[in-house]
């Protein structure tokens, strides 16, 4: 299952302090019970009526490969959308905007991905054009391509390109758009590293990700090139963006910032954390497993754990970081507690990611834990 290539430098993440990550602190805590408030009253219900208004959508795509597709990732990628509107904590203030955004952006991404899943026989070009839909709709002087030009099934009745102008629409009406818009739109072409990913040759999947990685990161990095390329395979790093954004005049530290702990060192550990709990399924459906890079289990679960603690740390140093912090712990919880975690063979090894998550991530565990028995009863 583990391959034989080590990740680049991996004792440099020591030279951080060795402070117990996420320490619960009466403003860590208070940051948590307005987060709590804030979900349970207005997040959780508003996403919930978005993703009735799309699911309603999806459900008249006329052509049934995409229709599927559009529904499976509704249903199936739930706690990815919930997972991105988290970060409507990050403003002292409710944002509906921000919010419609956060979920409408990770929708499109979740749909992105299962469509060009199904259609990975037509290679990299067919999932590059697909993902196209991602930058623009982060791009309004931008003509809207062409999205199935490569695809075996084209016709979504106007799905797909009505989520990209939506998002449009929702971007000009955030403050400070202008100021991050350069390094959102970077962030979402790196996204197109999502087409390779399911490239159904490893070898050559592999070579690709890797010639990715050194022309996206020249220079050394710390973080190995598959974490590098897990990294870019997840939204966060926008979605801190986005956030930012509501905020009116953000500087270009502040989003200097966001971008350098999101990418890689947040996007990487959330994305090892995914791979490491679907590792079972994806060996069984011989899908690309992140963790599988690793040379050996234990080499995995040490990384993932430095990872883990390495995101925290970043997440807390930020302008807001009490915010940023929750945020984190709140994924690594959501992962964790999930069951394929929790089997016999594999909870020892949680056991000691949840100790590198720190306190609040302890803390949280249990919450999630009760939050997927609910949101499988509604499903049900």
């Amino acid at each position: 299952m583990y391959g034989h290539e080590r990740p680049v430098r991996p004792a440099s993440l020591h030279s951080r302090p060795s402070s117990t990550p996420a320490a619960l602190s009466a403003r860590q805590l208070r940051v948590l019970a307005e987060a709590a408030v804030r979900e349970l009253s207005w997040g959780l219900p508003a996403v919930a009526r978005e993703v009735r208004g799309w699911h309603m959508m999806a459900c008249a795509i006329p052509d049934e490969e995409i229709r599927q597709d559009a529904l499976a990732s509704l249903v199936h990628k739930r706690g990815h959308t919930d997972g991105a509107a988290l970060f409507c904590i990050l403003p002292h203030s409710r944002d509906s905007n921000l919010l419609r955004l956060l979920v409408a952006y990770e929708i499109m991404w979740d749909f992105l991905d299962s469509v060009n899943e199904r259609g990975a026989a037509r290679g990299d070009v067919n999932g590059r054009q697909l993902h196209f839909a991602l930058v623009e709709a982060l791009n309004p002087d931008l003509a809207v391509s062409d999205y199935y030009l490569h695809h075996p099934w084209r016709n979504d009745g106007g799905y797909l390109e009505t989520l990209v102008r939506f998002c449009r629409d929702a971007c000009s009406r955030l403050p400070s758009y202008d100021a991050v818009r350069p390094l959102l739109i970077r962030e979402a072409w790196r996204a197109q590293v999502l087409a390779i990913n399911h490239d159904p040759d490893p070898v050559r999947r592999d070579r690709t990700l890797r010639k990715w990685a050194q022309r996206e990161w020249p220079a050394e990095h710390e973080a190995s090139w598959y974490e590098l390329t897990g990294a870019a395979s997840a939204s966060l790093t926008i979605h801190g963006l986005f956030a930012l954004a509501t905020k009116p005049c953000a500087s270009i530290a502040e989003i200097v910032c966001i971008r350098d702990a999101y990418s890689p060192w947040i996007s990487a550990a959330t994305t090892m954390l995914d791979s490491y709990v679907d590792q079972t399924e994806d060996g069984l459906n011989g899908d690309h497993s992140y963790v599988a890079h690793y040379p050996t289990n234990e080499v995995a679960i040490r990384r993932i754990g430095e990872l883990v603690s390495r995101s925290i740390r970043e997440a807390s140093g930020l302008p807001d970081g009490e915010r940023h912090t929750l945020i984190v712990a709140c994924m690594a919880a959501m992962y964790l507690s999930k069951d394929s975690a929790r089997a016999k063979a594999m909870r020892q090894h949680t056991r000691a990611l949840v100790r590198a998550g720190g306190p609040l991530v302890r803390l949280l565990l249990p919450i999630l834990r009760l939050w997927r028995i609910a949101y499988t009863q509604r499903s049900t």
